[in-house]
């Protein structure tokens, strides 16, 4: 059986800001093997940078218009020089991350429920 993390309640669950965010520009970090910088157009929030951990599965290029499920509310880390602020959704089986995405066009910065 797989692992699975501990329960949290409710109200922590709540606490996450999730959105749909739109992919305006994507491009490889110096020295990372993993990582690509990536401005994210958040809607009333501005756009936001994030360093995600992608590099291996999406070519930037492929990135530019696309909508993803972002955390916006994460705390801001430094990564290779790059301040990310939030973090990408995506789903891992063991072989390959999976960016998760609406099915249908949103507003970016609409809220993910």
């Amino acid at each position: 059986m797989p692992d699975i993390k501990p329960s949290i309640s409710y109200d922590d669950f709540a606490r996450l800001d999730l959105r749909i965010a739109t992919i305006v520009a994507a491009e490889p970090i110096e020295g990372a093997d993993k990582l690509l910088k990536l401005t994210l157009d958040v809607g009333e929030l501005g756009e936001r940078t994030i360093a995600a951990g992608i590099k291996a599965w999406y070519a930037p290029e492929d990135l530019i218009g696309k909508q993803v499920s972002y955390l916006a509310n994460l705390e801001p880390r430094l990564l290779r020089g790059i301040e990310s602020q939030g973090m990408l959704v995506a789903a891992d089986d063991g072989t390959r991350a999976v960016l998760l995405h609406p099915d249908q066009s949103l507003s970016a910065g609409s809220i993910l429920r």
